[in-house]
């Protein structure tokens, strides 16, 4: 075995428009994603992969995001190295993770040095509300794009499983681990039990 078999690019589906992205395009658009993603980057991130690129199908998105949501850390962070991998091993995961936090951290330890200084200005505290009132809208934008496969397979169980954790943990303010340790079993049984049903 090579080497560097584990540097080997990984095919992508069949049905996708797009060639696999190479290394450098990871770095860039997930660079472009990072520095327009004003209020997190779920939202660029989506638009590039699905509607700019097609990477992938917005199924697909929905799937790798939902994998990536139940792993330790940021889950923006966990979808560029699951992406990169996906298409180029571990040398894309690296690629898209360095594009994704390289050109913030710069400006991120930029503006925190000013912050320090002129954090107290009365207008800047105005402007930073003002954004976070836009990064809250586009939160729900993505969130209702994300749904939209559900209601057009009209996925009934999905969305009674979305609206159990919604109710769960949203609502009712149940610890997010003991949720998931019943919401992921019991969606991956149904799933099974739904297969197997369509397979007969």
């Amino acid at each position: 075995m090579p080497a560097d078999s584990s540097l080997a690019a990984v095919p992508a589906p069949d049905h996708l428009t797009s060639p696999p992205p190479s290394l450098i395009a990871l770095f860039v658009a997930f660079a472009k994603m990072s520095l327009a993603g004003f209020g997190g980057v779920l939202v660029f991130a989506r638009r590039a992969i699905v509607e700019q690129h097609r990477w992938m199908t917005a199924d697909e998105f929905n799937e790798t995001f939902a994998l990536c949501h139940f792993l330790p850390g940021p889950n923006i962070v966990n979808l560029s190295m699951v992406f990169g991998s996906r298409f180029r091993g571990i040398a894309g995961g690296i690629a898209a993770f360095a594009g994704l936090l390289g050109p913030p951290l710069v400006i991120m330890t930029t503006l925190a040095t000013l912050y320090s200084r002129f954090g107290d200005v009365d207008a800047l505290r105005r402007i930073l509300a003002g954004v976070s009132c836009a990064a809250v809208g586009l939160l729900f934008s993505v969130m209702f794009r994300m749904m939209l496969p559900l209601f057009k397979r009209r996925d009934a169980v999905g969305l009674i499983v979305l609206l159990a954790v919604f109710v769960a943990i949203g609502l009712v303010r149940l610890p997010l681990p003991a949720v998931l340790l019943v919401a992921v079993p019991a969606s991956i049984a149904v799933t099974l039990v739904m297969r197997r049903r369509a397979a007969i």
